[in-house]
């Protein structure tokens, strides 16, 4: 005898079905967005799979009480879900994440001393290597990963921004704490960015603000993809040593 379920059950697990086929083009369009950002190791099935699995947490967790559409929580999700997946990776190899820290070291030594932004040139210099050397490490830094300021930016709870980022597109029921703490980075990082050149900055905006892929950048900058690639590992590395007071 099949099982009878209330009429708000049925109409729950109808809704449920329904929104998850309505919004699954997210998942593809998001995916998408990543894939053209990621080496060619990262398979796209690998990030549909992750991204879809974020879409069902979405409607299964949505909550019309927090006063924002469905549509906006699914793509919050999907992206978590996906930069979760990419993060348990883990690409980076010994050396490479040596070669990180000895770039931010040398960031943060240079900066520290002249009260300025660092210059490729000075960077070289402190590190010792060419300035064809540098662009190499950096272009290997980035080819290793997807990178993203997510991975360099951590909260006082040790939080990844992105997590924090993500609650608050969300009303939730944050604390004061949480929502000072939120606010401060928020103002800190805005402060560190404003330190960077011009051209940072224009990257930063296009990259993150309006989601252009790298060679998108490049082609409005009139530069190659792969110096675009140099260009925002250099700024990653450059905010990771200008905000490791704050973190810390």
């Amino acid at each position: 005898m099949k099982k009878q379920y209330p009429e708000n059950k049925r109409h729950e697990d109808s809704w449920r079905e329904k929104s998850i086929i309505e919004y699954s083009y997210l998942v593809k369009h998001i995916a998408a967005r990543f894939a053209m950002r990621l080496p060619s190791s990262v398979f796209f099935d690998e990030l549909v799979s992750a991204g879809s699995l974020g879409l069902i947490d979405a409607v299964d967790k949505f909550d019309v009480s927090k006063h924002v559409s469905l549509k906006t929580y699914a793509q919050y999700r999907i992206k978590g879900a996906i930069l979760d997946e990419l993060r348990s990776m883990d690409p980076y190899s010994r050396s490479m994440r040596k070669k990180i820290q000895d770039i931010t070291k040398a960031v943060k030594t240079i900066e520290d001393q002249k009260g300025s932004s660092a210059t490729d040139e000075e960077i070289c210099g402190e590190l010792g290597v060419t300035l064809e050397a540098y662009y190499d490490m950096l272009t290997n830094i980035h080819g290793a990963s997807v990178l993203s300021l997510d991975e360099f930016i951590k909260t006082k709870k040790n939080d990844t921004y992105s997590k924090t980022r993500f609650q608050s597109g969300i009303k939730g029921n944050d604390t004061p704490a949480d929502c000072f703490d939120r606010e401060e980075l928020k103002f800190v990082l805005a402060r560190t960015i404003k330190t960077l050149t011009k051209k940072e900055q224009i990257v930063v905006s296009l990259y993150y603000y309006d989601e252009l892929t790298l060679k998108e950048i490049g082609e409005v900058l009139t530069l190659t993809e792969s110096r675009i690639c140099q260009i925002h590992t250099a700024i990653l590395v450059k905010l990771k040593a200008r905000l490791q007071n704050y973190v810390n």
